[in-house]
């Protein structure tokens, strides 16, 4: 095998809550192993999953507990309505 080896990327996994009339916050937040256990709690749970690796980077540096930035209200919206929309079609 020739080439260059890349070791794969931890995955990262972010955890919002949304509640009316506040912004999303971030509850739970975790790279490697524990965004592993974060996605494992949300399938246990019935939680929505979306794969957005650029939005999910951008999320994992904000602290636990607070509101997300105007600046990724665009694109967490859209995820949120997506998940709404497909929760009503059921």
């Amino acid at each position: 095998m020739t080439g260059p080896i890349r070791a794969a990327r931890p995955r990262i996994a972010v955890a919002l809550q949304y509640e009316e009339p506040n912004a999303p916050r971030v509850v739970a937040s975790g790279r490697g192993w524990v965004g592993d256990k974060i996605i494992e709690t949300a399938r246990e749970h019935g939680v929505p999953i979306e794969e957005n690796p650029a939005l999910a980077q951008a999320l994992s540096t904000i602290e636990l507990d607070e509101e997300i930035p105007e600046a990724l209200y665009v694109a967490v919206a859209e995820i949120l309505g997506f998940i709404l929309r497909s929760a009503q079609a059921r």
